[in-house]
């Protein structure tokens, strides 16, 4: 499918269907999609993201679904996220989709003035230093001690995520996408353009997968795979990624990291595993499936164990090793940003 053509699929969908919902103010493309071509052709393993704004939006997003042949996710937002231009600019999140989206329906006009004040300011360096610390102040509450009574699965979670965040302060700073898959990836390639891509291998370090190799990665991936296979098939409850873990988040979930593993982003691709498979325990423990599939828990903790978390033990280790990284992490971005700055030619 073209790219032009899962727009339009997406127009199509708030046409018919986001219209008609309750209280809707607005509706816009954000994400990857974004920055593409119309005549491009969109990848399997990308979704088009969709945010529509409600004035009283459900707890939990509609998710991952296919329409007309693309694969959509939608999301919902009140409102007061988008009123104020310095909260959006603000927000490390929200800052680079409200300047980059493409407005769907906007009945009032607030997305479209919005946009346009949020252009004017982006790139400013008061507001790149906000978005810094905002993403920082994330981290470090994602790194918190986690309660012992909590799942491996959750514990994890909390511990790959913190983490994690450390290549997103850097893409903040870099003023490129925060996205989430690909994060590793396009980090590497800010990094290897300014010249410090030790510092990557740092990152990489930190996840417990600077050393795998590329047969590493697909064995894991062979067993993320049939865990997903499995509890896409169960009951969910109300698990906020049940989307995610489906047919209609197979391409992604499975096949976007096969790919990165092919396109030889096996390490990269690490993050992004563990993710889908830590959410796959979620479902399995939901299901009380713990002994049933002991096999998928064998192979979850394999996968942990070559990360060096299979424990407790570990994982405090670990949170408390990436915390402790985090100034670096900031001094790095500031290097990263100043850099990027003097390359633009800013003040």
């Amino acid at each position: 499918m073209l790219v032009g053509e899962a727009k339009l699929a997406a127009e199509e969908w708030v046409l018919r269907e986001g219209a008609s919902l309750p209280g809707m103010v607005g509706a816009f493309l954000a994400g990857s999609v974004t920055t593409m071509a119309d005549g491009a052709r969109l990848p399997a393993s990308s979704d088009v993201d969709i945010t529509v704004v409600l004035e009283k939006p459900p707890g939990r997003k509609l998710g991952k679904f296919r329409y007309m042949g693309a694969l959509l996710e939608v999301t919902y937002e009140a409102p007061d996220r988008f009123r104020s231009a310095e909260a959006v600019l603000g927000d490390p999140h929200l800052a680079g989709g409200v300047q980059a989206m493409q407005i769907m329906a906007d009945a009032t006009g607030m997305l479209g003035r919005l946009q346009r004040s949020v252009a004017r300011e982006y790139a400013c360096g008061r507001w790149v230093r906000r978005r810094l610390q905002t993403a920082l102040e994330t981290a470090e509450a994602r790194l918190q001690p986690q309660s012992s009574a909590a799942s491996l699965h959750d514990r994890v979670t909390a511990w790959l995520f913190g983490t994690s965040m450390t290549a997103l302060i850097l893409l903040v700073a870099g003023r490129r996408a925060p996205t989430v898959r690909r994060r590793y990836v396009e980090v590497r390639k800010l990094l290897a353009v300014q010249g410090r891509q030790a510092f990557y291998e740092e990152l990489l370090g930190l996840l417990g997968c600077a050393d795998w190799n590329r047969r590493q990665a697909e064995r894991h991936m062979n067993a993320v795979e049939r865990a997903f296979d499995c509890a896409k098939c169960l009951p969910s409850g109300d698990f906020a990624f049940a989307a995610d873990i489906s047919d209609a988040g197979r391409p992604v979930a499975v096949e976007g990291s096969r790919a990165l593993i092919g396109q030889g982003n096996h390490r990269e691709a690490v993050y992004w595993m563990v993710a889908t498979y830590s959410r796959c325990q979620w479902i399995f423990n939901f299901n009380g499936r713990s002994d049933s599939e002991s096999q998928f828990q064998q192979d979850y903790l394999s996968m942990l164990t070559d990360l060096g978390v299979a424990s407790g033990a570990d994982l405090e280790g670990r949170r408390r090793q990436a915390l402790a990284f985090l100034p670096r992490v900031m001094e790095m971005a500031e290097a990263v940003r100043a850099q990027e700055e003097g390359e633009r030619g800013e003040e």
